[in-house]
């Protein structure tokens, strides 16, 4: 049985990949005049993802498509709620090699073949510091987006375990932030800084398209690749409300917008880049503390770390000006909000109680509601503490003219911004799916706006 499934596979791989080099050759994966994708459905299946393990995967070799069972776990709940995605232990095994690839385990804990998702995502560009096979190995790195003069500074976290959620006993504490339960995290590197506008206008704006045709330079295949993956339309407004560009975070993108830069910094740099988890933030954040901010339970010393609505002047700040918490990470607390990959569920955390939760993880259903996390410029102390949720909704949107209304943008000036995280370990191809923007969404945008996105 195990062999016929993997045949199977095989043979729909195949077709595959040549669907995906016809697309090519017919359109040199050159994106339409307004610089977006007719075809980039094609490719979604197989990007990106990332759950942390070990040496599952060399992280700095090109993304193979892995497919394994997920594994049923406790957490899996009956309205799909959610799961975690566990890796039979064998897969540190997987292969990273071409050859190896090719081969197909008779093992009936999984499989594995070579197909088109090969294609997807270059090798990586070189990078100081950047690969690593095991935890012990990740550094600092310093991220180079090809093409332009954009850096980022990425920094590791290690994985272990910890108490997520806040204590009844903790001032302003909120009904959704418990009951506080234990969670296993995988190491994975985080920016050190939110993204900002310079960072994301390369995707947003086509100012990396706008950049390499100013100079003449031709597309290599590296950026063909990340080319064929749909853009954002333009926006209708000034997205910084006048607070500042230059060094300031990149705000009002949706989560789908900002999915779907993490893929197209993927495609750019060859190493897996997506959103975090809720659970990953969160643990991001704390950074081995316990209290209601990283740097301790009293908010009179939060004007060293965070931009809040009582020192910010009513705006967003330059990104890395304030102290960083414990791991190195700036503006955790206040700022920009940063998006999540999870959907919001209020009473979530009461379904994990009692067991010690792998990577939790609420795969989206829903356009709302969402999570942000760590509070704004326009926000009291309360809302950045460490353990605060923060639920997306209609009015996040409210000030959007069009209908139906853009995928891309939100339109208030204190919605959120993200940062990007790399997880040590490459998801499975199943498991990528859950990181990724919806194709479909996508598609059914641009049929309501007669194929114009």
């Amino acid at each position: 049985m195990t062999s016929l499934l993997c045949y199977r596979h095989f043979m729909q791989g195949c077709f595959l990949s040549v669907l995906v080099l016809t697309m090519v050759m017919l359109t040199g994966c050159t994106p339409p005049a307004d610089g977006r994708s007719s075809f980039s459905g094609i490719l979604s299946p197989g990007v990106t993802s990332c759950s942390p393990s070990v040496t599952t995967q060399p992280s700095d070799e090109p993304l193979e498509w892995l497919e394994t069972p997920l594994e049923e776990t406790d957490e899996t709940e009956e309205a799909g709620v959610s799961t975690s995605f566990v890796a039979p232990d064998n897969l540190s095994e997987a292969a990273s090699t071409e050859e190896a690839a090719e081969e197909v385990s008779t093992d009936d804990e999984y499989y594995f073949i070579k197909t088109a998702a090969v294609v997807w995502m270059k090798g990586p560009t070189d990078v100081a510091d950047s690969a690593a096979q095991s935890e012990p190995e990740m550094k600092p790195y310093k991220e180079e987006i090809t093409g332009t003069d954009i850096t980022f500074e990425m920094i590791p976290i290690p994985g272990g375990k910890f108490t997520m959620g806040s204590p009844e006993d903790e001032k302003d504490r909120k009904e959704n932030e418990g009951p506080q339960h234990e969670v296993e995290i995988e190491p994975f590197w985080m920016g050190r800084c939110e993204v900002t506008w310079s960072e994301y206008e390369l995707y947003g704006m086509d100012l990396d398209i706008v950049r390499r045709e100013g100079a003449q330079k031709e597309a290599t295949d590296r950026d063909k690749t990340a080319d064929a993956i749909t853009r954002p339309t333009k926006p209708y407004s000034d997205m910084t409300f006048g607070m500042g560009r230059s060094g300031y975070p990149a705000i009002c993108m949706t989560q789908l917008a900002a999915r779907a830069y993490c893929k197209w910094l993927s495609a750019k740099t060859g190493r897996y880049y997506r959103l975090p988890t809720e659970a990953e933030w969160e643990y991001a954040c704390r950074a081995g503390t316990t209290t209601a901010y990283s740097f301790g339970d009293d908010a009179v010393d939060l004007d060293e770390y965070a931009w809040h609505f009582e020192n910010s002047e009513d705006g967003y700040g330059k990104v890395g000006k304030k102290k960083p918490n414990p791991w190195g990470l700036h503006d955790m607390h206040g700022n920009v909000s940063e998006w999540v990959l999870d959907q919001y569920v209020a009473d979530r955390y009461s379904t994990l109680v009692g067991k010690t939760v792998k990577n939790p993880f609420v795969p989206t259903k829903t356009e709302y509601p969402r999570v942000a996390r760590g509070g704004c410029w326009d926000d009291d102390p309360d809302k950045l503490r460490s353990a605060a949720r923060m639920a997306s909704d209609p009015g996040w949107k409210a000030e959007d003219p069009q209908l139906p209304k853009s995928i891309w943008y939100t339109t208030e000036q204190w919605c959120p911004g993200f940062r990007v995280v790399r997880p040590l370990r490459k998801p499975a191809a199943e498991e990528a799916k859950q990181y990724e923007p919806n194709p479909e969404t996508i598609e059914e945008y641009k049929e309501a706006q007669a194929g114009k996105t």
